[in-house]
């Protein structure tokens, strides 16, 4: 099928290096950096655990961003990953799954990015009574929040953006994930455990600017969407090509919703 993507679908539990790689500029510039004034005024040092730490983009971005000194923790469950972020950020490598961690006493600092909405609403719950219990801060970044808005438009643009944002809620060994509801029940989460919350939109805008990624990711946000309702797959292919063209021209623009979470006990 030839609107496949060559690298790991956005939104996939498994992600290629290349595509983490790919996506980290316009992953930084699309963090909401005010979120992490208040941060600063945490006591070092501060010890931070970087949930789904891939290879190590949040990292890279927010450490220079605190107050020093820091120990940080990085958690994966790919060991590949996990080398790879230990090259840029000094800190101890974790492997294992979320539901390995059940206690973050002595943490000041939780933080992820892209991670919620690969989480259930029963794991996100549990997480934000983790960082409460815990006393510890929490920055989450890039949640999806569904609805990509493409430019100019077409009208397979709405299906496909409906059927993507099904496919990120699907069920996954008898669990829902959240996909684009993750930041509202995070938010919702902290808040009934006592948290101060605040949110910020951090979408990621595409177009010429981030030609390869922005293919990528109409690749895989294709895919993702013909997978949930084959019967798409048909428009698929003349429909890529044509979106293929106006970014080769210069025109497509992509504008794919994202939110970020500072949750403060």
């Amino acid at each position: 099928m030839e609107w496949d993507a060559k690298l790991s679908t956005p939104g996939s539990p498994v992600c290629a290096p290349d595509w983490l790689a790919l996506r980290e500029p316009a992953d930084a510039e699309a963090r909401a950096a005010d979120l992490v004034a208040p941060l600063r005024a945490l006591e070092p040092p501060l010890v931070v655990r970087d949930l789904g730490c891939g290879s190590g983009s949040m990292g890279r971005w927010l450490a220079p961003r605190l107050p020093r000194p820091q120990r940080w923790f990085l958690h994966d469950r790919d060991p590949r990953l996990l080398a790879i972020a230990a090259e840029s950020v000094p800190g101890e490598p974790v492997q294992g799954d979320l539901a390995a961690l059940t206690d973050l006493t002595g943490t000041t600092l939780v933080t992820c990015s892209a991670l919620l909405d690969l989480l259930t609403a029963e794991e996100v719950h549990r997480l934000a009574r983790l960082c409460v219990e815990a006393g510890a801060a929490a920055l989450f970044t890039l949640s999806v929040t569904g609805g990509a808005r493409l430019t100019p438009a077409e009208p397979l643009d709405a299906r496909l953006a409906a059927a993507f944002d099904a496919h990120q809620r699907r069920v996954v060994a008898g669990h829902r994930l959240l996909g684009p509801d993750a930041g509202a029940v995070a938010a919702e989460a902290f808040h009934a455990l006592g948290a101060t919350v605040t949110t910020r939109p951090s979408p990621w805008r595409l177009g010429p600017a981030h030609p390869e990624l922005t293919e990528e990711w109409l690749r895989g946000w294709i895919a993702a969407a013909c997978e949930h309702e084959p019967a798409l797959a048909g428009e698929a292919g003349p429909y890529l090509r044509r979106r293929l063209m106006a970014l080769a021209a210069g025109e497509l623009r992509a504008e794919v919703g994202h939110v970020d979470l500072l949750a403060l006990t």
